[in-house]
């Protein structure tokens, strides 16, 4: 960690959804690069304990009460980052909610509802407050998931939701450009308390195991530094697309 390159000195990053899992480790590395970090999460709580962990390692942190659902929590998060920074140079979506293990077709209307308000419109009413503050040479990373391309029976919806992103990083990548590049990262499974019901069976968590080619699940750390290189300068030249970090599962629409 000492000879960490410093690629984020001067800029400033929200993580959405990030005092835990995936969030946290991408807060976590974009700090320990010189990023100030605003992070994010529905109780204030935990975001006070995970800005403790991350000022305990030295690094410039910011924690807002934040629902991706909520327009007002949106706009505050926002209006607070301006407030203490300024300015706004990374915008890292990841907040997601996967409330239901029913098939597509026995969903409840309310939790498809759910679904696509978390998982897709909270990210674009997000950069509808961000973007007049972005920038130039800023990053949007959203965080899909390997779901986008093979749905798992219990997470059907959800693929979809995280499909839909694949879409919106094309669609965006052309309107906030040139001055924003818009990025995705789709993690395979992590071991987080968002995926427990997966991966805490042994047996199905080595039956995932196995169909990646590196026999291993991903770990926070993988995504964080796969999202960290899209947000970075040594990415400047990409737009628009979808980084699997799946350890080689299948990933083709």
């Amino acid at each position: 960690m000492a000879m960490m390159k410093k690629r984020f000195e001067g800029k400033v990053a929200i993580v959405t959804a990030s005092t835990q899992g995936i969030g946290f480790s991408i807060a976590e590395r974009l700090g320990l690069e010189g990023a100030s970090i605003v992070i994010s999460s529905r109780k204030q709580k935990n975001v006070d304990e995970a800005v403790e962990k991350l000022k305990s390692k030295g690094i410039e942190v910011f924690g807002v009460v934040c629902h991706v659902s909520n327009a007002q929590h949106r706009k505050n998060l926002i209006d607070q980052t301006i407030q203490k920074y300024g300015k706004i140079n990374v915008v890292v979506s990841n907040a997601a909610a996967n409330p239901s293990v029913d098939p597509i077709l026995e969903t409840k209307e309310s939790i498809l509802d759910k679904l696509w308000e978390i998982n897709v419109k909270a990210s674009i009413l997000i950069l509808q407050d961000a973007a007049p503050h972005l920038e130039k040479g800023s990053s949007v990373v959203f965080i899909s998931s390997i779901t986008a391309y093979q749905p798992s029976a219990s997470m059907g919806m959800y693929g979809v939701t995280k499909t839909a992103l694949l879409g919106l990083t094309k669609a965006l990548a052309i309107e906030m450009s040139p001055d924003t590049r818009v990025n995705t990262v789709a993690p395979g499974f992590v071991p987080t308390h968002f995926a427990d019901f997966l991966t805490k069976d042994e047996n199905v968590r080595k039956e995932i195991e196995q169909r990646t080619l590196l026999n291993r699940l991903g770990t926070t750390e993988d995504m964080a530094s796969a999202t960290a290189f899209l947000a970075s300068d040594d990415a400047s030249y990409i737009t628009g697309e979808t980084l699997v970090v799946a350890g080689g599962m299948p990933s083709r629409l």
